[in-house]
């Protein structure tokens, strides 16, 4: 039996149900077995010789328990719940909800994609595994041999997908294969995940060091890459000529497609919610933002309406980067800048810092402008702020500053790293975090940016509405491609009529959307609703409206589902002297 988490007192925290302590307990300790990489970087190291299963019993297994989980938070009486557990419980609720939702997508039998995918998974593996003695060498060895079972399990789970009629877009299945011709073109010298082999630990002795070292390339060099070029040959050979082309390319066209997708948005925006609903709400939204950049375009630029606005913003050289350094030198004073406007507007600041770096060159033809990755719990990491610097030429100076606002500060590392740090508060509420709450924040966020006068010049807030324009883009085009049988070739016209970004930024975009179904919605629905949430709040308190008060009541119960969200702003403006009898 594994030993009980280092993290055991923390798990529970501020929980006085002992039906929901025992089973938010139950919960913690599943997801540390079944994510642990993810334990090691909470700190919990009882698991850092391991990777998760993926072969298909064991998928079977982790459906069954989690199934009973649910179940069993199920049972628990909400009525006999206090404020704080109540939270608690429909947050737990919702997040084992959103992947029983999810059931109908068989998301291992098709997935691939040049984002998130295995070489990806198993480069980060490594970049995330700490190397602090020898035996920390040991087990990242053990977790690459693990990393081969990952691949030949995957090759066997989409060739059960192929036999059942579930199968990936072929365009990201050509991309996928690309990026691994890429890589396997380099020498495995050259690969993150032999960059450990190079580093220097004078803490170790030598001996350890030179094993260590010629142990990774031996499992990266000799049982990986063949496993990856095993891989490339089965996409090439066997899946690429049955990928979804046209019409079919969206989710709807596989077994259970439509299904899927419903199950993905409710998932994802925390309730259920009609795709026609959804394609109207954007339509609605860009409306507004077309007349934002035609306005702003005309008192820049003498432009005569939208078309004339974006033409020159996509095809004016000089408002293009040339020197990848310079992206990063000014994605780092911006975020300086907004750092020292917080005081303002947030009442709680989180201690850990963010840092700004290049997205690995492995990953950036394929990848947004720009990601965020959360601190380590332990504090071994920072929050780290990604900016892609690929090809600077099509990287837009006036789009560098909303997109630092969103990743980095008040944006994504403000939220996640605020909820670490949260006291009283059990850490999966800490820890777990709802998309549409994190991404509605951080768009939220590059508005929120405005209000502090962060933008440097009115051409940098062209950037805000266009950013904006390409989330209310996104709803559009998630669903018509989804739902109603929109083309790639729809889907990169609308996006071109509507927004600024370069026709490269916004293929790498397309084809993010029909890689990952739904994601792309919970942008602009989870801004809406903290606006929302914003409007009534100053109705009900008036003039003792104070935004650092609800700044700090959206940011300070961590990244809740957006109806727990709702629930926890009603309670507190009940609860606040100018509120009460006036909701």
């Amino acid at each position: 039996m594994d030993a009980p988490s280092p993290l055991a007192d923390e798990v529970v925290r501020g929980v006085q149900d002992p039906a929901l302590r025992a089973v938010l307990w139950e919960f913690w300790e599943w997801a540390m077995r079944w994510a642990p990489v993810w334990a090691t970087t909470l700190g919990d190291h009882r698991y850092d010789d391991r990777l998760e299963p993926r072969d298909a019993a064991s998928l079977r297994r982790y459906h069954d328990e989690h199934t009973r989980l649910l179940d069993t938070a199920s049972r628990i009486d909400r009525c006999r719940l206090g404020d704080g557990d109540a939270v608690t419980w429909m947050a737990l609720r919702s997040w084992l909800g959103s992947e029983a939702a999810q059931d109908a997508c068989h998301f291992h039998e098709w997935w691939v994609s040049p984002r998130w995918n295995l070489l990806d998974e198993i480069s980060r593996v490594v970049e995330r595994h700490p190397l602090r003695t020898p035996s920390d060498g040991d087990n990242l060895i053990q977790r690459l041999h693990a990393a081969v079972r990952w691949i030949d399990d995957s090759i066997a789970n989409l060739g059960v997908g192929l036999t059942h009629g579930r199968v990936a877009a072929r365009e990201s299945i050509r991309l996928a294969i690309a990026q691994l011709d890429t890589e396997l073109a380099r020498s495995t010298q050259q690969w993150a995940m032999t960059a450990p082999a190079r580093a220097a630990r004078p803490q170790w002795p030598v001996q350890a060091q030179t094993r260590f070292s010629a142990r990774l390339h031996e499992v990266v060099a000799e049982q990986i890459r063949p496993a990856l070029c095993r891989l490339r040959v089965f996409l090439a050979e066997q899946v690429l000529p049955l990928g979804r082309t046209g019409t079919s390319e969206g989710i709807g066209s596989l077994p259970d497609g439509e299904t899927c997708y419903l199950g993905l948005v409710e998932a994802l925006l925390g309730s259920p919610r009609a795709p026609e609903e959804l394609h109207a709400l954007g339509l609605a939204e860009i409306a507004r933002t077309d007349g934002e950049i035609a306005a702003l375009g005309a008192r820049l630029f003498g432009s005569r309406d939208l078309g004339e606005t974006l033409t020159r913003l996509r095809t004016d050289r000089s408002l293009y980067f040339a020197d990848p350094r310079e992206i990063v030198t000014q994605a780092e004073a911006a975020r300086a800048r907004a750092g020292s406007a917080l005081p303002t507007w947030f009442g709680r600041l989180p201690r850990a810092p963010c840092v700004v770096r290049e997205v690995p060159a492995y990953e950036a033809p394929y990848m947004a402008p720009g990601y965020y990755s959360s601190p380590n719990y332990d504090g071994s990491k920072p929050g780290e702020y990604f900016v892609n610097t690929h090809q600077p030429e099509t990287r837009p100076r006036f789009e560098l500053e909303v997109l630092t606002w969103h990743e980095s500060i008040p944006g994504h590392h403000l939220q996640r790293a605020m909820a670490q740090e949260l006291d009283g508060l059990a850490l999966p509420r800490k820890l777990w975090s709802s998309t549409a709450h994190a991404e509605g924040w951080a768009l939220y966020a590059e508005r929120l940016a405005d209000e502090m006068g962060l933008y440097s010049t009115d051409l940098d807030r062209l950037g805000m509405h266009g950013y904006d324009a390409w989330r209310a883009a996104r709803v559009v085009v998630d669903t018509g491609i989804h739902w109603l049988g929109w083309t790639r070739d729809q889907a990169l016209r609308f996006m071109l009529e509507h927004t600024a970004s370069t026709p490269e930024n916004l293929k790498n975009e397309v084809d993010r959307y029909v890689a990952t179904p739904a994601l792309a919605l919970v942008y602009k629905v989870g801004q809406l609703k903290i606006l929302e949430l914003r409007d009534r709040a100053r109705a009900v308190l008036g003039e003792a409206f104070d935004v650092r008060d609800f700044h700090d009541v959206v940011l300070g119960s961590g990244a809740l589902p957006l109806p727990v969200l709702e629930h926890v702003v009603r309670r507190w403006l009940m609860t606040e002297p100018a509120g009460r009898g006036r909701q």
